[in-house]
């Protein structure tokens, strides 16, 4: 199947989306540490929808409550329509994040994707990647599932979005946030593309829960999409996610495994891209959160 149309739960339609060449890329904000050499990411037009750059005021622990960018991606007219978190990788808010926003106003949603990074940085400008993990480190959970919240309370405010459809995808970093997104606030859905789900053995937050610790706390159906060759997450966890489920009754959320994918495949800037599990896992979401959230698939 060509990436000229993004899938939906009943095949590609008439989403519309063309490449860019690497060349055109270095100038376009796409991860720096991460832009494969052959890149020919998918850039999706804004035709028929209005996207934005905006500020809200995140978590506070007490000091001043920052001010926090977000790009927002939402259909033409008054809706109010269905809304979308999306979370970044560990890049932050660049162009594949803000694509991914577009994909999904063309779907009939708000996407908004918070710059959960914004205090300390802005880790896509970077190439070291320890560089990149210092700023990621600076937003520990609390402050994350605060932004999340606050992210809503800004939608609930636009008279186009409607909170009580939300739903929530991230990736890498952002699938980890997902799960734990889907017990902390009231999401009708979750997507979580390749994201950790027990603790790492150098856990920088001895006292934080997992997605595996919270599988029974969870309020909505959440998808989990991954890869049998990701190294940094191995199927041995991914199984006792699985019966984490099990357990908890979990009957609505399940779990995909593609065979020969490898992390970030959805990333269509990156080397590991796989086209196969990158469409099916994004039929996968279509399916889900035009289910849960009345929303039309593009």
């Amino acid at each position: 199947m060509s990436l000229d149309h993004l899938p939906t739960p009943d095949g590609p339609k008439d989403l519309k989306l063309s490449r860019r060449t690497l060349g055109a890329l270095m100038f376009t904000g796409y991860a720096a540490a991460a832009l494969g050499a052959q890149a020919r990411p998918i850039v999706t037009d804004e035709a028929g929808i209005v996207t934005d750059q905006v500020t809200f005021v995140g978590w506070s622990s007490g000091d001043y409550p920052p001010s926090l960018p977000a790009y927002v991606a939402r259909p033409e007219g008054n809706g109010p329509f269905p809304v979308v978190i999306v979370v970044n990788e560990i890049f932050g808010l660049h162009a594949y994040i803000q694509d991914v926003c577009r994909r999904l106003a063309k779907q009939g949603y708000v996407a908004m994707a918070p710059g959960y990074f914004a205090r300390a940085g802005d880790p896509s400008r970077l190439t070291d990647f320890q560089e990149i993990l210092t700023i990621v480190r600076t937003a520990p959970h609390a402050q994350v599932m605060g932004d999340t919240g606050a992210a809503l309370q800004w939608l609930d405010s636009q008279s186009w979005a409607d909170v009580s459809r939300a739903a929530i995808t991230g990736f890498c970093w952002g699938g980890t946030v997902v799960w734990m997104a889907c017990a902390a606030h009231d999401f009708k859905a979750g997507a979580a593309f390749y994201g950790r789900l027990v603790a790492p053995s150098q856990n920088a937050e001895p006292d934080r829960s997992w997605p595996v610790d919270i599988a029974g706390d969870l309020r909505c159906p959440v998808l989990g999409l991954y890869g049998d060759q990701d190294q940094g997450i191995p199927l041995d966890t991914v199984e006792q996610m699985r019966a984490a489920l099990v357990a908890a009754g979990r009957t609505d959320s399940e779990i995909i495994v593609y065979p020969g994918a490898d992390h970030g495949f959805h990333a269509d800037y990156r080397p590991m891209f796989n086209e196969a599990a990158a469409i099916d896992a994004w039929s996968r979401l279509s399916a889900l959160f035009a289910r849960q959230l009345g929303g039309r698939p593009a």
